[in-house]
């Protein structure tokens, strides 16, 4: 555990807890909603190390004998809900670890608190098993329900419970982040910051392994050399992309993106400053040249119109196909190359 100063780009949220602690109006139940590696169980933790802390201030004093079982976890009154099989909360793991326990007053402390991560994995039955709690809870219960995914959680839960959202980090906080705690190299920490869409988890999984930064120059590979390559190129490209990567096809749109984004910076200021691809000034310059806004704004359709189909059942090669022969012709000024065949 630690306290709300280690929670970076959060303030919102650390301003709703702190309120509430000042003025006494803790809610008996919230819904924390965010991303995997948003860092949800690190607010909570904190918020909950706050709430029992000695001192009864808005952050934990990390001094007295509750906050400092709080830190090593052995805080009797912060419960952690677990379960057993990775993808199910069962009914008679909320029954056992919430429902029975909190009937039982705080052993030493002012709440009794239940940290229920992955919430949304609760059954139907579980959820409906919680409800109960949640709508007469004893005055010392405080209900954390940290979700990935808040709608797959029952319209009674959302409506009896305060729900937060967890915010996308600056990349600029994120990259000091990166370079001052995890000693990343400049250029590193920006790419890893701006790929990872303002999580903070997933920027220092990025910036920490190589796997992701190779993934990214096996993008580069086609981008930088699309308008001079055939049809058949792309096809090998692509039977190749899909053997490795086929999972990660959302992450590599977003390099796409990415990547057209800067292109379409250069061309806008005709500056390197801000660039994402910083190492690849050249390249971009070069296709900011060729390229006209009407092609950039047809290519970033493109790539919306992928993602679109690719959330339903189509031929991911043809149309992974189609969007480079797209992005191709972009750059010889042929727009309208085709109307879209509603088939790929």
């Amino acid at each position: 555990m630690a306290g709300f100063d280690k929670i970076i780009g959060q303030e919102k949220l650390i301003r709703h807890f702190e309120n509430a602690i000042r003025l006494n109006k803790i809610s008996h139940a919230y819904i924390i909603d965010g991303e995997i590696g948003m860092g949800k169980k690190m607010i909570a933790n904190a918020f909950a190390q706050t709430v029992e802390c000695e001192e009864g201030g808005i952050r934990p004093c990390m001094k007295c004998h509750s906050c400092k079982q709080a830190l090593s976890g052995n805080n009797p009154d912060i419960r952690q809900v677990v379960h057993e099989k990775p993808n199910t909360i069962s009914v008679e793991e909320i029954r056992t670890q919430v429902n029975q326990d909190i009937l039982i007053r705080p052993y030493e402390y002012r709440k009794k608190i239940y940290i229920i991560d992955e919430a949304e994995k609760m059954t139907v039955q579980a959820q409906n098993t919680l409800l109960k709690t949640i709508e007469e809870p004893p005055e010392y219960g405080l209900i954390l329900l940290l979700t990935s995914n808040k709608e797959m959680l029952l319209e009674t839960i959302l409506s009896r419970c305060v729900v937060m959202e967890m915010m996308p980090v600056k990349p600029q906080l994120i990259v000091d982040y990166l370079m001052k705690n995890n000693r990343i190299v400049d250029y590193r920490a920006r790419e890893a910051a701006a790929f990872s869409g303002g999580n903070i988890g997933k920027a220092i999984q990025m910036s920490s392994s190589d796997d992701f930064f190779l993934f990214k120059d096996e993008m580069l590979q086609i981008i930088k050399h699309i308008d001079g390559m055939n049809t058949a190129d792309m096809n090998t490209y692509i039977k190749e992309l899909l053997k490795n990567h086929k999972n990660d096809l959302e992450e590599y749109l977003n390099l796409i993106e990415m990547w057209y984004r800067d292109v379409l910076f250069m061309k806008a200021a005709n500056s390197d400053k801000g660039l994402l691809f910083v190492k690849e000034t050249k390249t971009i310059r070069n296709q900011s040249e060729k390229l006209s806004f009407t092609g950039i704004n047809e290519i970033f359709e493109a790539v919306a119109e992928v993602r679109r189909r690719l959330h339903v059942n189509v031929n991911t090669e043809l149309t992974l196909e189609m969007l480079f022969i797209k992005i191709k012709n972009a750059f010889n000024g042929n727009i309208k190359i085709m109307e879209v065949d509603r088939s790929w």
